[in-house]
């Protein structure tokens, strides 16, 4: 279940960075650039980490963990701003932590 939460979270977070990419403004179009790299780049270390995880690569799980830290942290502090994507983003992002350190989870991992 951890991995199917991470892999989702990469497939947002690319569509994010193709979004920002088709709505470039020549405007801002280094804000543009760099917004929509930082996102495809973000997503495919989720989805590199979460192959690694179904893998069972100890590596990758302190990778998706700070990850999941940060969505926890950042739903938080837009709760207010849009209530209905910051739930949805703290859901999938306690979903893959209680997945991360289920016991059977930690066992496959550490072998």
């Amino acid at each position: 279940m951890a991995v199917l939460g991470i892999m989702v979270e990469a497939v947002v977070f690319v569509g994010l960075g193709v979004a920002e990419l088709v709505a470039l403004d020549s405007k801002r179009l280094a804000m543009g650039l760099s917004t929509a790299g930082f996102f495809v780049g973000y997503g495919a270390l989720l989805a590199f980490c979460g192959r690694a995880l179904w893998q069972r690569e100890a590596w990758a799980r302190s990778i998706v963990v700070m990850a999941q830290l940060i969505h926890l942290g950042t739903a938080w502090s837009n709760r207010d701003a849009n209530p209905v994507l910051a739930a949805l983003a703290a859901a999938t992002a306690l979903v893959v932590l209680v997945g991360i350190f289920h016991p059977a989870s930690l066992k496959a991992v550490d072998r």
